[in-house]
């Protein structure tokens, strides 16, 4: 009988979560999934705290029964981390009685008082303290939102009685039957309410902004023995949690990402690129995000983070509502037959530009159509966006951290297109790594509990030794793409003026 120790790592994201099970190998040796819904209406994006939580459970189940599928006993796993959808989060009272639904990190209702935030001239103290530009994409101004149009939770907050947490902290919190209110140093980082670099939250601006009175989860290294749970009787005894981490972060750890320099980028509906930057954070950036990558007991790491909104979400869109094609396993053929002096730029603000632009407010735009252009045409220049602003985000970083990329590890659904990795490679003129491991936030995770649990470095932990690694070198020769890419930042500059 198989007598070897597992742990798992689950991975709570936007429209599922997922639980998977590693040995000390880094082999997944299972998985489970549940699917969640979204709200959207308008502006309003939400999704129900309870389902959030009940998927915790329900992919957990899932994740076991497909262990003991091959015979492994639920006593076999060791320990459990936790990443989560960032910025996303929950309130709820003192007798952990939600107070509305989950506001989800995609939602804008705020964009209004992120205008009134800057007219009022906070934006300057809000970077300097969070490493984090007024947005909605951030948690606080969405809350400000709610304590403004719903009496209720103004009236709670009044009393002391607003317990407010990201996805992590709600899930922990119900684990334990309210015995647990903690949250990591990532996810705190990400609420725009958490001096990055006091560590500990910001009384001062929690007063400026109108929030005095709410309740903060304590803050904690991203590895550490957080709880323990039976997962509501799926374990017979207690199982440790022993890392809690945002998602994007957790894929950068799974990525590969140690040394300074080294960065990730997730193409997925949007895109997050992550730069190591190290334990001491000497320049802040003012176009990209300072962010906390993950800690220890020993302290914190830092990089540099870049926000993509519209990336897979652009190609959805012109499947979707185009009809521009039926699958996107097309995509790599029609956008190589596409000729490379197209004269299209495409600009995906469909929902604003994100690093190093910042315009919430701004709209998409295609330009330089003529008769001769085709859908080939189209699906080359959407393509060609995601590498473009991917390029725009590296050349901020690089310049404002004073850092040199050494290579781009990429994941994420969009990282199958070989057209795409070969572009960012030649537009970056630097090695892009791919891997064939899918679920890079759930191996990031798991590192983090390994490191404690096996004593492993944290370089060597769960290492993938048999998951296949394709790299692709930049090409010189291909004068094209930088011609491309300097009408890309002439079209974006005409544009955004």
């Amino acid at each position: 009988m198989n007598s070897e120790q597992y742990i798992l790592a689950i991975d709570q994201g936007t429209s599922s979560t997922k639980t998977l099970a590693f040995d000390k190998s880094g082999h997944v040796a299972a998985k489970g999934s549940a699917k969640l819904d979204i709200h959207y209406e308008n502006n309003f994006v939400e999704q129900s705290p309870e389902e959030i939580y009940r998927s915790v459970l329900q992919s957990v189940a899932a994740c076991l029964y497909d262990l003991e599928q091959q015979g492994i006993l639920p006593g076999q796993v060791v320990s459990v981390g936790l990443t989560n959808q960032r910025e996303t989060f929950v309130l709820w009272d003192g007798h952990g009685t939600i107070l509305y639904n989950a506001i989800s990190w995609q939602c804008k209702r705020s964009s209004a008082i992120c205008d009134r935030l800057k007219e009022e001239g906070k934006e300057t103290s809000v970077k300097e303290k969070t490493g984090l530009p007024i947005d909605p994409y951030f948690s606080a101004t969405k809350l400000i939102w709610l304590v403004e149009n719903v009496p209720s939770i103004a009236a709670e907050l009044e009393h002391g009685n607003v317990f407010f947490g990201t996805v992590d902290t709600w899930i922990l919190y119900r684990l334990t039957g309210g015995k647990c209110y903690m949250t990591d140093h990532t996810n705190a980082s990400r609420t725009m309410l958490f001096n990055i670099y006091e560590l500990d939250w910001d009384e001062v601006l929690l007063e400026q902004l109108g929030l005095q009175g709410l309740r903060l989860p304590a803050v904690c290294p991203s590895a550490y023995e957080y709880a323990t749970s039976t997962f509501e009787g799926l374990f017979t005894e207690p199982l440790s949690i022993r890392s809690v981490i945002g998602d994007s972060q957790a894929a950068a750890l799974g990525a590969g990402c140690f040394q300074r320099g080294e960065a990730k980028a997730t193409l997925g509906t949007g895109s997050s690129i992550m730069m190591a930057v190290g334990q001491d954070l000497i320049y802040k950036g003012q176009d990209t995000v300072d962010a906390i990558y993950y800690s220890t007991e020993q302290g914190v790491v830092y990089a540099a983070e870049g926000i993509i909104v519209s990336c897979g979400a652009t190609i959805s869109w012109m499947k979707e509502q185009l009809g521009l094609f039926a699958d996107e396993r097309e995509l790599e053929q029609i956008a190589s037959a596409a000729p490379s002096n197209h004269g299209i730029t495409l600009i995906p603000a469909f929902s604003g530009m994100g690093t190093p632009y910042w315009k919430k407010d701004a709209k998409a735009s295609i330009i330089g159509l003529t008769f001769a252009s085709d859908r080939s045409h189209l699906i080359r220049a959407a393509l060609e966006s995601v590498c473009f602003q991917i390029k725009d985000v590296i050349t901020a970083t690089e310049k404002e951290h004073q850092l040199t990329l050494s290579q781009l590890l990429v994941n994420g659904g969009m990282s199958e297109n070989s057209f795409i990795v070969q572009l960012l490679a030649d537009v970056l003129e630097k090695p892009v790594i791919c891997s064939a491991m899918p679920h890079a936030s759930a191996l990031g995770c798991g590192r983090l509990v390994a490191i404690d649990v096996w004593n492993m470095p944290l370089h060597a932990a769960l290492p993938q030794e048999n998951v296949e690694v394709k790299v692709y070198d930049p090409d010189p020769s291909k004068d094209w793409v930088k011609t491309s890419y300097k009408q890309w930042l002439e079209s974006v500059d005409r544009f955004l003026e």
